[in-house]
């Protein structure tokens, strides 16, 4: 399934992140999912959230650069083999992931994906019926 998911630029210092999660927070954002990537000298906040819409208006007001970015969301078993049959499944098919992250609750995970063809990869994945 496609989601939308928030990416957001911070420059890599002390209260960047926490400022952003304030301001979401004030407007009574719930928070899905969220993964930071980071260099010396700026990080890649990406976020899934209850209303990513109003959290683009929200961080753009309160001047952060923000853009929604389509992602595939899978649910599957925690276990590692089952994340390792999705990678299979798109590299078959030559499809590369730019990006990955996953989150887990019981004994299910929920595991987001930025695919090179996220149209193609959805279809390969249901062919499977992995969504």
């Amino acid at each position: 399934m496609i989601v939308n998911q928030l990416s957001v630029f911070l420059e890599n210092k002390s209260g960047r992140l926490t400022k952003v999660l304030e301001v979401l927070g004030m407007e009574n954002i719930k928070i899905v999912a969220l993964s930071v990537a980071d260099t010396t000298e700026f990080g890649i906040l990406r976020l899934i959230v209850s209303d990513h819409e109003k959290a683009k208006a929200i961080l753009k007001q309160n001047s952060f650069t923000v853009n929604i970015t389509e992602v595939i969301s899978v649910v599957t078993p925690n276990e590692a083999k089952h994340y390792a049959g999705i990678l299979k499944i798109l590299s078959d098919i030559d499809i590369s992931v730019e990006y990955t992250y996953a989150f887990s609750s019981g004994e299910k995970s929920v595991i987001i994906l930025r695919c090179s063809n996220n149209e193609k990869a959805i279809e390969a994945l249901k062919k499977h019926k992995m969504i």
